[in-house]
């Protein structure tokens, strides 16, 4: 797959599908979006390196994924841990395509048919049920940082990987004199979540997939 770049906007399509070849849960998964003909080839990357290391680290409980667009993200976690019992995808515009991307899904892993549940609002109007999940995945500047705070307010789990970093809205901490700006605001996101009494961890998806490839993760002590 090195001529095959994992950052691509491409849309995957039943020609990509021979490029994901063998049995592998990623291979599989991969293979049945690209039958819903419409999923670009980033998103399906982002998604999956984003699932399997906050799966690695928190299991279980309601997931609630903000910013969601198709939902992936939620469908992924469910079928790398059977323990979640819903997926609420909350996002203020529905992509016409969500609803495809998701009837594969469901026909290939039957079992989290019903599960996923999208509902259009902002994430500040959002929910967050005892020991949910919070997951988000590239929501721009501010709306991590609305994430982050919905997290800290109902003393629940979260994962975000930010991108779009705005200088003048997103808080740097007093790091800015020594770290690039974005470097900064994602560095004073975790402090606030420590401060808060979250212990945190940071990772990073493969940068080939995305330069905004920060992934931070936290959950109440």
């Amino acid at each position: 797959m090195d001529s095959f770049s994992r950052s691509s906007r491409n849309v995957l399509n039943h020609h990509t599908a021979e490029r994901f070849t063998g049995d592998t849960l990623f291979a599989r998964i991969a293979r049945t979006v690209c039958e819903a003909g419409c999923l670009p080839r980033k998103e399906l990357f982002e998604a999956w390196e984003v699932a399997r290391r906050v799966r690695r680290k928190m299991r279980g409980g309601p997931i609630v994924e903000l910013a969601a667009g198709h939902g992936l993200l939620s469908a992924i976690l469910l079928i790398l841990d059977d323990s979640s019992p819903t997926a609420l995808c909350v996002d203020p515009m529905r992509p016409p395509s969500q609803r495809r991307v998701l009837a594969v899904l469901e026909e290939r892993w039957p079992r989290i048919k019903g599960r996923v549940q999208f509902e259009q609002a902002r994430i500040e109007d959002a929910d967050a049920p005892s020991n949910a999940l919070l997951v988000s995945v590239h929501a721009c500047g501010v709306l991590t940082d609305q994430v982050v705070e919905l997290a800290m307010q109902s003393r629940n789990r979260v994962a975000v990987l930010p991108c779009c970093h705005d200088t003048g809205r997103c808080d740097s901490g007093f790091w800015g004199g020594w770290m690039d700006a974005p470097l900064a605001i994602d560095a004073a996101r975790a402090a606030r979540l420590s401060q808060a009494g979250f212990s945190v961890q940071t990772a990073q998806i493969p940068a080939e997939i995305t330069p905004h490839n920060r992934l931070l993760m936290a959950w109440p002590d």
